[in-house]
């Protein structure tokens, strides 16, 4: 990681830790259900989907107070898709972060009211942009409509779904990732563009960024259910293979796994290349992925 990219983590994730939670306190709704949102909120993370969001900004302009509300809107909408993923009709996981998932405190039914809470109030909160025009407001919404439903991740855990105990071809597969995984992190990064007021023509090359991006996560996200630490990840490894769930590695190999890894890296930056504001923080990003360790 590089020392900027570092400073940047450090001083933005700090800042939306602290904002997550406080923007949930003031809701008027049953506290037990305020409680399940705050519990998985708090679970930590390495909060990527709204530092990229921030990290996108700062291609085109400085980091203002109110763009931590829009990065915060991003996190709310992965959260609610982890609580989600977590339940027994899903993956049924126990652990997520290194402590009890959502439905294993709450019960089953507030687990899924907190992740239809915390989904619906991403929304509100873009609406209440209060630096953001009318224009852009409706460019976010469509694009976290599009990126966040059934053509982007839900539609990516669906077809996932019925991958499983299939043998998938790569193509298959990376349908289900560019989904699954990607379009939440292209919302990230043409987000940033879009409250940046970054030109058309690199909106169009930032969302092929993160779609390079989103697989390069994936790919690292299969090498560490294999070679990872559960101690670092804060999970269970091994959930794949014991799924008979296709994925780069018994696709690919673990070798073939890791040239497609640094094949899509690659890829990435060469998107990146092609904006009128080239951003190292974002480029710093694709290679931090790489070799991330959780």
């Amino acid at each position: 990681m590089t020392p900027e990219l570092e400073s940047f983590i450090n001083t933005h994730k700090d800042e939306i830790d602290h904002r997550l939670p406080a923007y949930i306190m003031d809701l008027e709704c049953p506290q037990k259900l305020k409680e399940a949102m705050i519990y998985s909120l708090k679970a930590g993370g390495k909060r990527i989907r709204p530092l990229l969001m921030l990290a996108s900004i700062s291609s085109y302009r400085q980091i203002e107070a109110e763009d931590y509300k829009a990065a915060c809107s991003i996190e709310m909408v992965h959260t609610y898709s982890l609580i989600h993923d977590d339940l027994p009709a899903m993956d049924d996981d126990d652990y997520r972060r290194g402590q009890w998932t959502n439905h294993k405190v709450y019960g089953e039914a507030f687990a899924v009211l907190a992740g239809d809470a915390l989904l619906t109030n991403a929304f509100a909160m873009i609406g209440s942009l209060s630096q953001a025009d009318d224009i852009q407001k409706v460019k976010l919404m469509n694009e976290l409509s599009k990126d966040a439903g059934a053509e982007g991740m839900v539609g990516g855990q669906a077809a996932d779904l019925e991958g499983e105990n299939k043998l998938l071809s790569q193509n298959e597969l990376e349908y289900i990732h560019y989904r699954k995984t990607a379009a939440l992190l292209q919302f990230s990064i043409a987000a940033g563009g879009i409250l940046g007021r970054a030109p058309e023509q690199d909106l169009k090359q930032l969302r092929l960024f993160a779609q390079e991006m989103g697989l390069v996560f994936q790919i690292r996200d299969d090498i560490l259910d294999i070679e990872g630490d559960e101690a670092e990840m804060g999970k269970a490894t091994g959930r794949d293979e014991g799924k008979n769930k296709s994925t780069y590695p018994s696709l690919l190999t673990m070798e073939g796994a890791k040239d497609k890894l640094y094949h899509h890296a690659q890829q990435a930056k060469a998107s990146l290349q092609s904006t009128s504001a080239y951003s190292a923080l974002l480029s710093a990003f694709v290679d931090y992925t790489v070799t991330r360790l959780h």
